[in-house]
């Protein structure tokens, strides 16, 4: 298991020794695919320090989306269009949102999620349909020379232009659902004891919540055919060759983990599986220093006592 960076620039440290063939000198040129919303606000704080590297990023960008906006200071931004409106798009955000907070029975939630999922997933598939066959912007991408390739892979649209490019790709994500991460770098996640999103179990459970959590996965798995399925259909053919999700998602080079330890239960990690827990917060300045800590357990509380 590799140790986690103590800083945010030790995150981008390694993110930066990880992109194969950037020449750190004169800089090196990335593309990056984005997933819109929250993802795309986390991903920003990396690309703000490969900027002040002296990389250069172009980041593609459907014409209707929520929070990527053009910023000539930190990257180069190109769109393509897609067959929907914004006001789609905003109908659905709303109506996820709203449903975040509905306390529900089970079978009424996961009506409801998949029913979201469905709508969700077919936007995001649409909109990388759009992409690939863009012809123009897909020339441009050729003719452009990328070093590398940037990307969120809970909608793989980036890992198939990566593909199409034959360049390396590096994933910045929290995780893929269904543990279909795990399963593309075939790194151990028995049901018995990883615990299910929709579960609220924790890594410790009773026989009985085991049952239910592997009941759980085989739920998943529904859901997650018809986000994936699509995905793994437009990939084979527009690359010509048999491309599971997994298979595809198997192919990036380094996996850069948005979770800590300190709030999820231990877990395996692959040797290109990198934890950067933290990296989305904001840097603050260092506490004034007072004097040395020494700190001692006692029993079920801590004490602190400063020596001047």
């Amino acid at each position: 298991m590799l140790p986690m960076f103590g800083s945010q620039k030790g995150y981008v440290a390694a993110l930066l020794l990880f992109l194969l063939s950037l020449d750190f000198t004169s800089g090196g040129k990335l593309l990056v695919v984005p997933m819109d919303g929250s993802h795309w606000l986390s991903m920003q704080s990396v690309l703000n320090q490969l900027k002040q590297n002296g990389h250069e990023t172009v980041v593609l960008v459907p014409e209707i989306n929520m929070h990527i906006k053009p910023s000539d200071d930190l990257y180069t931004m190109k769109t393509y269009p897609v067959p929907f409106k914004k006001e789609e798009m905003e109908e659905y955000v709303k109506d996820y949102v709203n449903g975040m907070f509905e306390e529900l029975p089970f079978l009424v939630r996961f009506v409801r999620i998949y029913n979201k999922v469905k709508t969700s997933s077919a936007l995001f598939f649409t909109s990388c349909t759009s992409l690939l066959y863009n012809q123009e912007l897909m020339k441009y991408l050729e003719q452009s020379k990328f070093d590398a390739l940037f990307t969120d892979p809970m909608m793989p649209c980036g890992q198939i232009v990566a593909e199409y490019l034959g360049i390396p790709s590096v994933f910045f994500l929290h995780a893929v659902p269904c543990g279909i991460d795990s399963a593309a770098l075939q790194c151990p996640s028995p049901p018995s004891y990883v615990p299910r999103p929709l579960t609220t179990h924790t890594d410790r459970m009773m026989f009985a919540e085991r049952v239910k959590n592997l009941l759980f996965r085989m739920v998943e798995s529904v859901l997650c055919n018809v986000v994936y399925s699509p995905y793994s259909n437009l990939a084979t053919e527009f690359l010509q060759k048999d491309m599971p999700i997994t298979k595809l998602l198997s192919h990036g080079s380094v996996w850069l983990i948005k979770t800590d330890f300190s709030f999820e239960y231990p877990k395996p990690l692959m040797p290109n599986m990198i934890s950067v827990g933290g990296i989305s917060c904001a840097g603050k300045k260092p506490l004034t220093r007072v004097g040395n800590s020494y700190f001692f357990f006692n029993s079920s509380e801590w004490i602190c006592e400063f020596c001047r």
